[in-house]
């Protein structure tokens, strides 16, 4: 995947198939742009032990539609390629938490790509799930919830209105990028 939003939007449905009802995604950019922590914490059936080992195995996966998994073993991939790191805590009937590092100035490391984008198809497209996202550079934060938009807009409008999504994109592309100071990646 040649960028980091789309590594999480396949960890994110990954979540979202294993029954979770709850997703939280936070990401932290230390200020100078270096460095990217990222941490998903989902409460999805977890995973037991041997399950764990084998999830960052190409050719393993749960599935039954195809016979190979590549999100976990191509983001960790990526991530080791920049010098990162990404790790697993996941227990069965209470959920997983993945956690990841991006050297942010390493030639490998592809661009964050349109986060806004994969924030806003997650909330939208899965209305019943609740969704926390933060996002830390320094000492600035932006945060929103699918409960706050819920509360906001009430009965009269679903978080399934392309209107919604709209705006939800759009203030999400403009706060992200006030936060970073602008920048591109």
């Amino acid at each position: 995947m040649d960028e980091i939003a789309l590594h999480l939007l396949d960890v994110m449905y990954n979540s979202i198939e294993a029954g979770a009802t709850e997703l939280s995604l936070e990401l932290r950019e230390d200020e100078p742009g270096t460095w990217l922590a990222i941490k998903l914490t989902d409460n999805g059936r977890g995973m037991d032990a041997s399950t764990q080992a084998a999830v960052f195995d190409p050719f393993y996966t749960s599935r039954k539609t195809r016979r190979v998994g590549l999100g976990l073993p191509l983001m960790r991939a990526t991530a080791e390629a920049t010098g990162g790191t990404v790790g697993l805590e996941s227990e069965v009937g209470r959920g997983t938490t993945l956690t990841a590092t991006f050297g942010m100035s390493h030639i490998d490391c592809p661009p964050l790509g349109d986060l806004p984008v994969t924030v806003a198809t997650v909330i939208s497209g899965n209305p019943a799930l609740e969704v926390g996202f933060q996002y830390h550079k320094g000492q600035r934060e932006l945060a929103i919830s699918s409960g706050e938009l819920r509360a906001a807009l009430g009965d009269q409008v679903s978080l399934q209105d392309p209107a919604v999504f709209a705006w939800l994109r759009e203030y999400l592309t403009q706060q992200i990028a006030e936060l970073r100071g602008g920048a591109g990646r």
